[in-house]
């Protein structure tokens, strides 16, 4: 689209402001408002976006040891870029429109720690090999009845959930919750992420969620615009979701599941194998394969946070090993044998915490590693993995902490995501694994502060 042509589509929409969003390394977005005139002055040669971004954690702290940027550095300009193609128009903003930007270098190279830029790489890695990917996100999020203030106020205690009690797939609370369920639903589909469902899982105020497939740059797009859209929504009614990956050790964690298919250069599903056992292909047993071997070198890629560890646990519905199986939701790795056009995987591992654009990257640079190696997987457990014999599936991290340890020393790690990257986000997760040492939790005050 030419800077011309899209002055006339804004004025035709009465577009007055644009939202121009990046995604930083823990998949939050960060971006400005801009006026017309700015955004398409900077529709062809890119606007200057400080480095910043890529220097403080979650809560703006800064990190407190030389990386891609500090203090010593002075915090320069990167070199952000608009893509054109994911034009959006917010519906709950009237008169806004939205691009995602991708980082670069000011010498206009991509930004070697840039999550987006991470997964374009890795399916660059695809293309040459005469893949094309198509992929999908399914979240689950809890919802309640909290605003900002109130939830700091309560210090995120005896919190007030959309509604109450363990009801999933339940059509009466959906029902009930007409009003904010059409929103999302409605609102993601004008906001160019369409639903292909939206139901209450099990616990209270949670709701699980599959966007429709895509492309995979542009199913992590539609993931990460999900997110944000999901938190908006619910703020303009009063409300607050969380994707945390388990947000009370009394109920159940949150999935952020990805589907995944490869399709060749001819236009089909190269993942399906009529005839073959589960109609599952070559090439698809050896993608399992190497996501089910590299599952403990990127692990912390997929479960990127302290909490996503919490969910990680025997019987949650989340996996404890590197693991497949033929439609078991058990495993690690679900085998979906559908149709030409729905056979897929299915990466269980991902909680709802983690950043699309490296959870997706994750997930396929180890597939594609299996197919370049040849690789054979074991054969698909039967049945619940929990209860397989020692020693049948590698185990998978139990912290932060021992997660960034194992990419560190991973060389397959490095070679398909790259060294400046690695390098950052192990720095990044370590200074996460060092906030949480220092703090002092309410389970070390209720246990030790009076008996001990």
């Amino acid at each position: 689209m030419t800077v011309e042509g899209l002055r006339n589509e804004f004025e035709e929409r009465q577009i007055n402001k644009v939202k121009l969003i990046g995604f930083d390394i823990d998949g939050v977005g960060r971006g400005k408002y801009v006026s017309l005139e700015k955004l398409l002055s900077v529709v062809e040669g890119g606007f200057g976006f400080c480095d910043v971004v890529f220097g403080w954690d979650i809560n703006d702290e800064l990190y407190d040891r030389p990386g891609f940027t500090g203090a010593d550095s002075g915090y320069p300009d990167l070199l952000a870029r608009v893509d054109l193609d994911t034009l959006r128009f917010i519906p709950w903003e009237p008169g806004a429109a939205l691009f995602v930007i991708d980082f670069h270098q000011v010498d206009g190279q991509p930004l070697p720690v840039g999550p987006r830029q991470v997964l374009r790489r890795v399916l660059e890695r695809a293309r040459a090999m005469g893949f094309t990917v198509r992929a999908s996100v399914e979240y689950e999020y809890f919802i309640f009845d909290e605003t900002p203030q109130t939830l700091r106020a309560k210090g995120f205690r005896g919190l007030t959930p959309l509604t109450p009690g363990m009801f999933g797939y339940s059509v009466l609370r959906a029902s009930s919750q007409a009003e904010l369920v059409h929103a999302i639903f409605d609102g993601m589909a004008a906001y160019g992420v369409p639903l292909e469902g939206l139901h209450t899982e099990t616990g209270p105020g949670v709701y699980e969620t599959a966007i429709k497939h895509d492309e995979a740059l542009a199913a992590a797009d539609k993931a990460a615009l999900f997110k944000t859209g999901v938190k908006e929504i619910a703020a303009r009614r009063g409300k607050t979701a969380t994707f945390m990956a388990k947000w009370n050790p009394a109920l159940p964690g949150c999935s952020g599941h990805l589907h995944l298919s490869l399709w060749d250069e001819g236009g089909a599903n190269a993942f399906y194998a009529a005839g073959e056992p589960d109609a599952a292909s070559r090439t698809a047993r050896q993608f399992i394969a190497g996501q089910v071997a590299l599952m403990p070198d990127l692990c912390v890629l997929v479960c990127p946070t302290i909490n996503s560890y919490k969910r990680l646990v025997p019987g949650a519905w989340a996996p404890t090993t590197a693991s497949w199986g033929v439609e078991n939701r058990t495993a690690a790795v679900r085998w979906v044998p559908g149709s030409v056009k729905s056979s897929r995987v299915e990466y269980r591992l991902a909680p709802a915490d983690a950043n699309p654009y490296l959870a997706l990257a994750a997930a396929l640079a180890s597939g594609l590693w299996g197919i370049e190696r040849g690789l054979e997987p074991d054969e698909p457990y039967p049945g619940n993995v929990y209860n397989a014999p020692p020693g049948r599936f590698a185990p998978l991290p139990v912290s932060l902490e021992e997660a960034t340890a194992r990419m560190l020393e991973s060389a397959p790690a490095r070679e398909l995501l790259g060294e400046a990257f690695v390098s950052h986000f192990a720095a990044t997760r370590d200074w996460e694994c060092r906030q949480f040492r220092a703090a002092v939790t309410d389970w070390e005050l209720t246990r030790y502060f009076e008996s001990i």
